[in-house]
């Protein structure tokens, strides 16, 4: 249910709020590049998101979204790792 649910709302709800997700990592891995000083993937982005979310589900109260966005964010890494194996040049992650 967790997954089906994380899926649900890459492709769905987040998409349209949010935009292309390749284009969306692949711009927040330039900003925090040139804000950490080191080269930053969009794969990376996504697994630091899903960090993040580990983060709140351990420190903070309970909230169901957590689980579901770690999912998601575990899967978008999953999928640069596919787009990266696919498709040269098409993303850095």
């Amino acid at each position: 249910q967790i997954l089906t649910k994380a899926a649900e709302l890459v492709s769905g709800e987040r998409a349209t709020q949010h935009g292309d997700y390749v284009a969306q990592f692949e711009r927040t891995a330039e900003l925090w590049s040139v804000y950490l000083k080191v080269e930053v993937t969009a794969q990376q982005v996504a697994f630091c998101n899903a960090l993040q979310k580990v983060s709140r589900d351990e420190v903070g109260a309970y909230n169901e979204d957590d689980g579901y966005d770690a999912a998601a964010y575990t899967g978008l890494a999953g999928a640069f790792s596919y787009l990266r194996s696919k498709v040269p040049g098409k993303t850095d992650a």
